[in-house]
């Protein structure tokens, strides 16, 4: 049996943890440690092509903060020393990747959906400090559904002073294919004058995930409204350091959700860049 490939395992328990992971990721280039706030699996979207595992309910319903610290200093301190790459799961890691990159606030929801989403970036960037961590990144993994809210604002500003970056998902151009692909009553005109704030005070990334839904891939005429509303944030002073494009990498939550191959993710790359001017990046799923 073929080995499975490192970032097609995104498991959100390592050894006994319930809200820490670290992964392989195939967009940080390196090691990435999940911070979990969402362990009830709750989330004001649901994508068609999301991969958590929805079907089972967690054993941990609610964030224990002292309990989060702790597992994210030993896993700090597990991939800072390297001994992480002794473990079965990242002994096949490649060289290349055998670094520590960023600690990232993504996990089985919407990370800002968290009452205390302030509090715990704050905690979490101190932890970073005190370990002398200036260069790995925090990384917020986000849908931009609320942005508007002051303790959302707060943590994002918390962001800025401690090495953040915000990776917000934006994978639509039209209101009918929002609705589509990420099955939400949130407006799609929310999240776009969302992600548009944003970008006015820090330089975004977006990750843009592209699929087949029922065999059928994005149209023509829905990537040219993706980079018509990319162009309108710029417009408005928005300021996006880069595009993500990537596809399906493990199994989603509906079965006809199918990933892109990799020249259908390079010819989305080229519309991007050409269209918006843009630097755009692919990331390819589990065809090679």
């Amino acid at each position: 049996m073929p080995a499975v490939p490192l970032h097609t395992r995104h498991d959100r328990r390592f050894e006994q943890n319930r809200f820490v992971y670290p992964v392989l990721s195939r967009r940080s280039e390196g090691i990435s440690i999940g911070v979990n706030l969402n362990p009830d699996k709750v989330c004001n979207f649901d994508c068609i092509y999301c991969q958590v595992d929805r079907t089972s309910q967690s054993e941990t319903q609610f964030v224990e903060t002292a309990a989060l610290l702790e597992e994210l200093g030993s896993v700090i301190d597990l991939c800072s020393s390297g001994a992480i790459f002794e473990t079965e799961k990242f002994r096949d890691t490649p060289p290349q990747f055998r670094r520590l990159n960023d600690i990232a606030f993504s996990g089985d929801g919407e990370p800002t959906t968290f009452k205390n989403f302030d509090e715990i970036i704050a905690a979490c960037a101190g932890l970073k400090r005190e370990r002398g961590l200036d260069d790995v990144k925090l990384v917020l993994i986000t849908n931009a559904s609320m942005f508007h809210r002051p303790h959302v604002q707060r943590g994002l500003a918390i962001l800025d002073e401690n090495n953040g970056e915000v990776w917000a998902k934006l994978e639509a151009g039209t209101e009918e294919y929002f609705k589509l692909i990420d099955r939400t009553p949130i407006p799609f005109q929310q999240i776009l004058d969302n992600i548009a704030a944003a970008a006015i005070i820090r330089p975004l990334v977006i990750q843009a995930l592209f699929m087949r839904v029922a065999g059928d891939p994005p149209s023509s005429a829905e990537l040219a409204a993706f980079c018509d509303r990319l162009n309108e944030i710029a417009a408005a002073g928005g300021q996006l350091k880069l595009v993500q494009v990537y596809t399906v990498a493990r199994k989603p939550a509906e079965s006809y959700v199918t990933p892109l191959g990799d020249a259908e993710v390079d010819a989305i790359v080229e519309i991007v860049r050409g269209r918006t001017g843009l630097a755009a990046k692919a990331y390819y799923g589990t065809q090679t």
